[in-house]
């Protein structure tokens, strides 16, 4: 599969996720995200960048929903709920997230 942005095809597999890393840029994520009917608040971008730091610096690790919480629990200085998370990528934070931050495919089952 492949879209038309800013007069580049972006080729991705069947569920929307990038063939080529090197395509993704801030502007793309917001494209992506505004498909997915989400614009992207300061929240959102604290996690694309998490996700993306974990796997640029990481050994490319994914980390699941559950990782996620944790790390935006801290970050944030606040309890938070896996609903909370949730609420900015309701397709699973961290499968949705992954894709619109440019990251391929999860390999791992289960999002908790």
């Amino acid at each position: 599969m492949a879209f038309e942005f800013e007069g580049k095809t972006i080729e991705t597999n069947e569920k929307g996720y990038l063939e080529n890393q090197s395509d993704w840029s801030e502007d793309l994520a917001r494209f992506m995200a505004a498909e997915d009917g989400i614009e992207l608040t300061d929240r959102h971008w604290d996690i694309l960048n998490y996700l993306r730091e974990e796997f640029f610096d990481n050994h490319e690790s994914q980390p699941n929903t559950r990782a996620i919480l944790k790390a935006m629990s801290a970050q944030w200085g606040e309890k938070l709920k896996q609903k909370d998370i949730y609420d900015l990528f309701p397709q699973d934070p961290s499968k949705q997230g992954g894709r619109i931050a440019g990251l391929p495919e999860s390999r791992r089952k289960g999002g908790y």
